[in-house]
């Protein structure tokens, strides 16, 4: 976006917003160090979140209020998750790793629903809702490889190649050639390519049309997620996921 479009008070509203997200019951003078601002230009900020009912005020400390329940919620019911639901949590108890159902807004990759299979503690810092890059993850090189030319140009030069780890791709001719593979193949991999420690395999989900609506994925570390089991046996299991997700829609 232009930056001569913005609304910065607006923007700072945002960053004060996602602090307390990562911060839950920050003070003001915390929440001036994270987003770079001084006490008063906070409070300014939080005492109109707070008039609005978006945050609440305990002593000294701050939260998100209850009202993001509500965003959240409508935000949700835009997507096929009631579709998506079943699948995804069977594709998690079949194979024992969290998996997921990504959607694509704005450039980028949100995981719109994520499971985490019963008995299975995982430390992975990725949260239902968190949003990604496409171009890092498999399920956002899924839902990347079945756009139109045109469309993903205008995406990657809009965010750009950011390199998360050591391995992610941040050659655009070489995501193109792996692009072409995953149309070929109907399936993505990320190698340690979004957070160190971690392999994702996904699958597309392709509506009538042709396009490609969001991804089915599965991630582990890379203990378990390695070798045959992530080349073979949970990429089959993937692909029917999100085959068997195609077929409810089609029959929608």
């Amino acid at each position: 976006m232009d930056d001569g479009a913005r609304v910065k008070t607006t923007q700072t509203s945002f960053r004060i917003i996602e602090a307390l997200r990562d911060n839950p019951g920050a003070g003001v003078s915390e929440l001036g160090r994270i987003v770079d601002l001084s006490k008063s230009a906070v409070h300014k900020h939080v005492q109109t979140l707070i008039d609005i009912g978006y945050l609440v005020r305990e002593g000294d400390s701050y939260y998100l209020s209850n009202r993001f329940l509500s965003l959240g919620n409508r935000a949700r019911d835009q997507l096929p998750l009631e579709l998506a639901s079943k699948i995804v949590s069977d594709l998690a108890e079949t194979t024992g790793h969290i998996t997921s159902f990504m959607a694509h807004e704005n450039g980028r990759g949100v995981y719109a629903l994520r499971v985490n299979p019963e008995g299975v503690d995982s430390n992975e810092p990725v949260v239902e809702g968190d949003v990604a890059s496409l171009h890092a993850t498999a399920g956002g090189k899924a839902i990347l490889a079945f756009f139109s030319k045109e469309k993903r140009t205008d995406i990657l030069d809009s965010v750009g190649l950011h390199a998360h780890t050591k391995k992610t791709i941040t050659d655009r001719q070489e995501l193109e050639r792996e692009l072409s593979s995953v149309r070929d193949q109907r399936i993505a991999f990320d190698r340690e390519e979004f957070i160190s420690g971690y392999q994702c395999v996904a699958s597309p989900v392709i509506d009538q049309n042709g396009k490609s609506i969001g991804a089915v994925s599965v991630t582990g570390n890379i203990q378990h997620m390695s070798g045959k089991h992530l080349e073979e046996d949970v990429t089959g299991l993937v692909i029917s996921a999100a085959k068997s997700f195609e077929n409810k829609l089609l029959s929608q």
